[in-house]
């Protein structure tokens, strides 16, 4: 038997734990409250598993972080817990020890009401064999400053202006992000302290925030460092929002002036934003997709019932099978009507998957929720099990696929 509960005052243990984890090269710091400590490391809740039976003192034998966000899923917000830090040292590995610490954080989560659940992982296939599952792609184009020159002879500069911002300005900046969000599921809704202590400061140093003003609002923004040194730098652009097109050609002018201190510029942005489409030379821009974070749904029949969902009627029984959660594993019927939807789990799995309408896994079910894959893409994949296309038509009508981007790292 374990315990998990909060870690309050072990913080010297958590920080051992997550610096072998994440950053063995470095060795194991020494604790100092006063570095380690700070608003950006203080955010979120710590976990652990403990042996229930140990003395009051013992060490947890893995721990993580739990985020309490919000985020944007169907044009609704819902509750959404960001799962971080998950550490283990070597000496307790291999116990099952990390999928009590899962199967113990979404029953926190559930007690919380909260809908879903996004990481972002050492290892998908160590994840997806827990539940949770890609939500989006990140794309990174890489190029010479050089190469951005025509958004520079596109930019009318008496128009807007660019110029640094200061955390304390963080407000001014939250229209132009809130454009950019309503655009994406998964975005987050963003408080003063994820503001102040994510997006303006950085683990080891502060990335500069940029912004362009035009009529007196800020239309987009950069939040970048710039690596390496002389001779080899990179401008490493992590967050790039634009309301418009105006916003986005003078955010790119501004990356090319900065040619005679870069020899690169690195932009990580969501697949919509359409760079190789606006350059004169995309043959020189070295583009990059890889896999973002993960999601998965925390509970099945309360998560579909709290969903908006298009008008129409439809009735559907639907097979999940979850590999953590017991109160995911059964058929769920899942009853949408013009002013209303309901989900109610039916019964376990075992007795009556076979008549269900459709059958899928926890993590493609969370895909198809937040709208990185369709339910006819997962069909062709195998994600989805059924004899009825009428059944896998009206998926794609209650859940159709729609541009996904958590940007934000945790």
């Amino acid at each position: 038997m374990v315990d998990y509960r909060p870690i309050p005052d072990e913080r010297d243990v958590f920080h051992e734990y997550r610096s072998y984890a994440f950053r063995p090269e470095e060795g194991v710091p020494a604790y100092d409250p006063d570095e380690h400590e700070t608003p950006r490391a203080t955010l979120g809740s710590r976990r652990g598993v403990y042996e229930a039976d140990g003395a009051d003192d013992a060490e947890p034998r893995c721990v993580c972080r739990h985020y309490w966000l919000e985020s944007r899923v169907r044009d609704e917000h819902h509750r959404t817990a960001g799962l971080a830090s998950v550490a283990t040292p070597p000496e307790y590995r291999r116990r099952g020890y990390v999928r009590q610490l899962l199967a113990d954080s979404l029953a926190e989560y559930r007690d919380r009401a909260i809908r879903f659940s996004v990481l972002w992982p050492f290892s998908y296939r160590f994840y997806r064999q827990y539940g949770w599952d890609t939500c989006n792609r990140i794309v990174t184009h890489e190029c010479e400053p050089s190469v951005l020159s025509f958004a520079t002879a596109a930019v009318d500069r008496d128009v807007g202006s660019m110029r640094r911002f200061a955390a304390d300005e963080f407000e001014s900046l939250i229209p132009a992000y809130e454009a950019h969000a309503d655009r994406y599921a998964l975005a987050l809704e963003r408080d003063a302290d994820w503001w102040r202590h994510r997006v303006f400061a950085g683990h080891d140093r502060d990335p500069f925030v940029y912004a362009y003003e035009r009529d007196g609002r800020v239309r987009g923004y950069l939040v970048y460092t710039l690596d390496g040194e002389m001779g080899d730098r990179t401008m490493a652009v992590s967050e790039f929002v634009s309301a418009d097109r105006d916003a986005t050609l003078s955010l790119l002018s501004f990356c090319h002036d900065h040619a005679s201190q870069v020899e690169r510029v690195r932009l990580r942005v969501p697949a919509a934003v359409p760079l190789r489409d606006l350059a004169r030379d995309p043959d020189r821009i070295e583009t990059h997709v890889e896999d973002g974070p993960m999601v998965r749904i925390v509970d099945v029949a309360e998560t579909l019932s709290a969903l908006s969902y298009p008008a129409l009627d439809v009735d559907l029984t639907i097979a999940v099978d979850d590999p953590l959660a017991e109160w995911n594993e059964g058929v769920f019927r899942l009853a949408v009507a013009a002013d209303h939807a309901d989900c109610t789990r039916l019964g376990d799995r075992s007795t009556s998957a076979a008549d269900a309408d459709v059958r899928l896994e926890i993590g493609a079910l969370s895909q198809l929720v937040v709208g990185f894959r369709s339910a006819a893409r997962l069909e062709r994949t195998g994600g989805i099990e059924t004899a009825e296309s009428e059944a896998v038509e009206a998926l794609s009508t209650l859940f159709p696929e729609t541009d996904v981007y958590l940007g934000d790292q945790f």
